[in-house]
């Protein structure tokens, strides 16, 4: 069961994430960087969907560093959404069609996920 707080951010960054992809759209020298913000908003809905987000944070750069990785499905999950995060922030160079059809698919994910567990449908 999620409280209203949590869920109040989920579906706010959601609401941001997917606003900051519109915006990458019409305003193309400013799109790298919003689409990087898009892509961690979405991460963070993500996040407050499922607990509280400096914990999870913890546990995922904890898990990034460890060896052998988690037999948790979620958990994979999540630490290919933080790998995904930190390569695309990194990038010198951006191919801009294809990081914006990647920011759009992981923010379809975040959207799945979050709507799922608040089991309520954003419109887009």
């Amino acid at each position: 069961m999620m409280d209203e707080y949590r869920r109040g951010w989920a579906l706010r960054y959601l609401r941001e994430a997917k606003a900051e992809l519109e915006a990458a759209q019409k305003i193309p020298y400013m799109a790298p960087s919003l689409m990087i913000e898009a892509i961690r908003k979405a991460r963070n809905a993500i996040y407050y969907s499922i607990g509280e987000p400096a914990f999870i944070e913890i546990l995922v750069r904890e898990e990034i560093g460890k060896p052998k990785p988690a037999n948790d499905v979620i958990l994979r999950f999540l630490i290919e959404i933080e790998e995904t995060v930190q390569q695309l922030a990194q990038l010198e160079e951006v191919n801009g069609d294809a990081m914006m059809k990647q920011a759009d698919t992981f923010v379809q994910v975040a959207s799945e996920f979050v709507e799922t567990l608040t089991e309520e449908k954003l419109e887009n």
